[in-house]
C-alpha cells in the first residue's frame, strides 16, 4: 500500500531579507532634467504629466527614475509654453516684503498692475492678468531696501539667479554710518573684500569699494540673509539705505519706485 506524500517544505528563499528595503535604482526624472538645464523641478514635474518627455523614446511617467546617460526629449509644446511665461524687474520700496506676506506686510508681486507699469516700459508686450499670478522672487530684499528686485514664472531664471551653484554678481549702492571713533579703516574696508564669516560660513569673495563719502559699492556673488547689514556691522558701520541697483546685466536705470517692466528678449542676467 502506497503511503500518502507528506508536502515537503518549500526552500528557504535565498533573497536577501533586507533585499526589499533597497530603494529603485536610478536617480528621479525630474532631478536629472534639472541638473541638465532643461527645466525647473517644478516644471520638470508638469511637463512630465503633460505627457511632454520621453526617455530613450518612451514617454516618462511621474516618479519615474532614471540612469544620468538616459535620452531625454522634450516636446516642443512644453517650451511654447514655457516661452510664454513672463519676467518682471520692479523697483521695490521699503515697506514690502520680496516673498510670501509677513507681519502684515504685502508681497511686493502686489505692486505689478497696469497702473504700476512703467510707462516707459521698451517691452512691446501688452500685460493681461495672468502675467501676474505666480511671480515668484528670484532672490531677496529685506522690507527696508529698495530697488531691482526680478520676479518670474520662469523656473530657469530661478535657478539661475539663486540656485546653489549660481555665480550671478548683484551690485548694491549701501549708503553707512561709521560707528566707531575715527576714519573707517582701510583695513576693515579689506575685510569687507574679503575675510568675514557668517553663521560658521566663510563668506566668498567680494568687491566692496567707496561711491561717495558716506555710500559703499557692494558687488557680491551670494545672497546670505541680510547679508550686507551683518557684513557692516562686523566692521563697525550702521547701513542707512541699501539700493540693489544691478543683477548681472541688467540694470535698474531709471525705473521708477514702486514701478515694474517686463525683462527684454534682448536681456540676459
Amino acid at each position: 500500500m502506497d503511503r500518502p506524500v507528506r508536502p515537503q517544505p518549500s526552500a528557504p528563499s535565498r533573497q536577501s531579507p533586507v533585499a526589499s528595503a533597497v530603494p529603485p535604482e536610478g536617480v528621479r526624472l525630474s532631478k536629472v532634467m534639472t541638473e541638465r538645464g532643461l527645466a525647473s523641478r517644478r516644471e520638470a514635474d508638469e511637463w512630465i504629466d503633460a505627457g511632454w518627455v520621453r526617455v530613450n523614446g518612451e514617454m516618462a511617467v511621474l516618479g519615474q527614475r532614471v540612469t544620468p546617460d538616459v535620452r531625454i526629449e522634450i516636446d516642443p509644446a512644453a517650451r511654447q509654453q514655457q516661452a510664454q511665461r513672463v519676467t518682471v524687474l520692479l523697483n521695490k520700496p521699503i515697506g514690502y516684503v520680496s516673498g510670501q506676506a509677513e507681519d502684515g506686510y504685502e508681497p511686493a508681486s502686489v505692486l505689478v498692475t497696469p497702473a504700476n507699469r512703467w510707462a516707459d516700459d521698451p517691452a512691446r508686450k501688452t500685460f493681461h492678468l495672468g502675467h501676474a499670478r505666480h511671480l515668484a522672487p528670484a532672490g531677496r530684499l529685506d522690507i527696508d531696501s529698495t530697488g531691482l528686485l526680478v520676479l518670474t514664472q520662469d523656473g530657469r531664471i530661478a535657478k539661475h539667479l539663486i540656485g546653489d551653484d549660481s555665480d550671478v554678481e548683484k551690485e548694491y549702492l549701501v549708503r553707512v554710518q561709521y560707528l566707531r571713533d575715527g576714519d573707517f579703516p582701510p583695513e576693515s574696508l579689506r575685510l569687507l573684500n574679503h575675510g568675514l564669516e557668517l553663521d560658521g560660513h566663510r563668506l566668498r569673495p567680494a568687491k566692496v569699494s567707496w561711491a561717495n563719502e558716506d555710500q559703499l559699492r557692494f558687488v557680491l556673488r551670494e545672497g546670505r540673509k541680510r547679508q550686507i547689514r551683518r557684513m557692516c556691522e562686523m566692521v563697525g558701520l550702521k547701513v542707512l539705505a541699501l539700493k540693489r541697483v544691478r543683477i548681472g546685466s541688467v540694470v535698474l536705470g531709471k525705473l521708477p519706485p514702486g514701478q515694474w517692466r517686463y525683462l527684454r528678449e534682448d536681456e540676459r542676467f
